[in-house]
């Protein structure tokens, strides 16, 4: 019997009996409706319909959109819905985890580098509040997973960093903030990713820790934010095999995820860790969860395995009616989907849904007036000044001076679409500073005279802008050059020529393909507060003040030279 007046639903008699009597009145369909949580493609009043009434789906996320319309679209689907909706988002980083137009505050390794944890407390509270302001109600955040591979491809910037410690700290910061915003977190990626330095969106990926080691980081982490009543907890397509085998010695000689894996969900996290709330699957579309099931009996084993909630679709029609094969052929017990629903809709009404009036679950429009409030720009321009890292100035570059270095060749590295807006944005803070910018353009080197004496009569300085962001389904996030036979103006052959400087925006380990760099910053997030932070510190008017909350130098001495 679940216990819906214990941590961390803490339910009243009303909210209980609510849970009870809703639960009693659905039908199969309805229940299992409540078990997906789609990802939105449009606002569209018809095809919103098809997810409330056809599906009665338990919840959705949306990517991130214009604050209006998706406030819109929230509003929507809750007062059409019979029963009120989770709406989930990506809180991970800001506002604009759900809103185009919310504040950037950055990454969760930008907010560790301040060596402060109430960094945390402030990027969760600008995250949820304007999270809220737009509708949303469930942070898929914050990431709790420990960086120890600095070969990972997607923990990286998204983490606290690799101490365990630390990493708590700030998660219990985050959750403080979301809590008093009345928003779920959903803690991740149980049972933690970092490990090894693969990408579960394209594969199994794996935990190799000990039970004992475990225990001892993301254990400690896991614990401590359950104790202090985290609300929900995702779970990554990542095999532990240590613990699936404790609990299961007969545990078969093969790559199980935490999302089918019982000895995971029901042995280690309900029962070790004592946590009684809502577990969710990480994105079902990802090939870590498809390939270790046929999709047909993995959909409904998932539920009943131990998750309550399913994330994402391959086809939510095929989905659905794979969960409903399951219920009927037994693969997904009624028990089972009992207590499922009850979660969810003891996770609903934790945050008052089951006695706020439909019309009022989403804020008013005058609530989006928080969005990039002066409060929340100050906490970003805060955090930025307080987290960019000098790594290593060994030829004594810095403060720059126009004077003595006024032609710069400006590059950046990484092909995404901020490239753009970032190469601005930078190259008009220097050119106010007094120097004359040159952009690298890989054309107009293709024929260029490679001569060192030309080269040196071009550029006094140059600057690598390296901007490969944190993204899934990316084997690795490292650096490429375009060189012809070790010419041309891109890969830094020129160091002993004249100095360069590397400025890293989105990954703290590039030092690893440019040892030869020697002034080398690292800042963790793109964004125009994070550029305007950096060149206060080029010239000298800011100090640096940020601490590395991983090892750039990647556990190799000599890139420290």
């Amino acid at each position: 019997m679940l216990n819906l007046k214990a941590k961390p639903f803490y339910l009243d008699d009303a909210a209980v009996s609510w849970v009870s009597r809703t639960l009693a009145e659905l039908s199969d369909e309805e229940k299992l409706g409540q078990l997906f949580v789609p990802i939105g493609y449009s606002g569209a009043p018809g095809y919103l319909d098809n997810f409330i009434h056809r599906y009665h789906i338990g919840g959705i996320m949306y990517r991130c959109g214009d604050a209006k319309e998706m406030q819109q679209t929230h509003r929507y689907l809750q007062e059409h819905s019979r029963i009120p909706l989770l709406i989930g988002a990506n809180l991970e980083e800001g506002g604009t985890g759900i809103a185009v137009d919310g504040t950037c505050f950055g990454k969760q390794l930008q907010a560790a580098a301040t060596g402060d944890p109430r960094q945390a407390y402030q990027l969760g509270k600008i995250s949820c509040a304007e999270g809220h302001a737009v509708g949303c109600n469930w942070a898929f955040a914050p990431v709790v997973d420990i960086d120890r591979n600095w070969r990972n491809p997607i923990t990286n910037v998204r983490t606290y960093g690799s101490d365990p410690a630390f990493v708590l700290a700030c998660g219990k910061e985050y959750l403080r903030a979301a809590k008093e915003e009345n928003v779920l977190v959903a803690i991740k990626h149980f049972p933690g990713d970092g490990c090894d330095e693969v990408d579960q969106h394209i594969l199994t990926s794996v935990n190799d820790l000990s039970c004992e080691d475990w225990d001892a980081a993301y254990g400690r982490i896991y614990q401590g934010l359950i104790d202090d009543g985290a609300q929900t907890v995702m779970v990554g397509h990542i095999a532990l095999p240590a613990y699936q085998k404790r609990f299961n010695p007969r545990h078969p000689d093969k790559l199980v995820p935490a999302t089918l894996s019982p000895e995971l969900l029901q042995g280690l996290l309900r029962e070790r860790l004592g946590f009684n709330g809502l577990i969710v699957t990480d994105s079902t579309c990802m090939v870590g969860f498809s390939c270790a099931m046929e999709r047909r009996r993995a959909v409904p084993y998932a539920i009943e395995a131990g998750c309550d909630m399913f994330l994402f679709n391959k086809d939510l029609e095929e989905d659905f009616s794979f969960m409903r094969e399951g219920l009927e052929q037994g693969v997904l017990s009624r028990a089972r989907l009992d207590e499922a629903v009850t979660r969810i809709l003891a996770a609903k009404a934790s945050l008052g849904l089951h006695k706020t009036s439909a019309a009022g679950i989403v804020p008013p429009p005058s609530a989006l007036q928080q969005l990039r409030g002066p409060r929340h720009l100050a906490w970003a321009e805060e955090c930025a000044d307080r987290a960019v890292t000098l790594v290593k100035d060994t030829q004594a570059l810095l403060p720059l001076d126009p004077k003595k270095t006024p032609k710069v060749l400006l590059e950046i590295l990484g092909d995404f679409p901020s490239n753009e807006r970032i190469l601005n944005t930078f190259e008009a803070l220097l050119t106010r500073e007094g120097f004359r910018v040159e952009r690298y353009v890989r054309e107009q080197f293709e024929t260029a005279d490679f001569r060192v004496a030309h080269f040196k009569e071009q550029y006094d300085l140059v600057i690598y802008l390296g901007n490969v962001e944190n993204a899934s389904n990316k084997v690795t996030n490292r650096l490429n050059w375009f060189t012809f036979w070790g010419n041309g103006n891109n890969v830094p052959w020129f160091v002993e020529e004249r100095p360069v400087l590397f400025i890293s925006l989105a990954n703290p380990y590039h030092l690893i393909d440019v040892p030869m760099i020697k002034t080398y910053i690292n800042a963790y997030s793109n964004h125009d507060t994070m550029l305007r932070a950096i060149v206060e510190k080029l010239m000298g008017r800011s100090p640096f003040l940020g601490k590395s909350p991983v090892d750039p130098f990647c556990g190799k001495e000599y890139l420290a030279w």
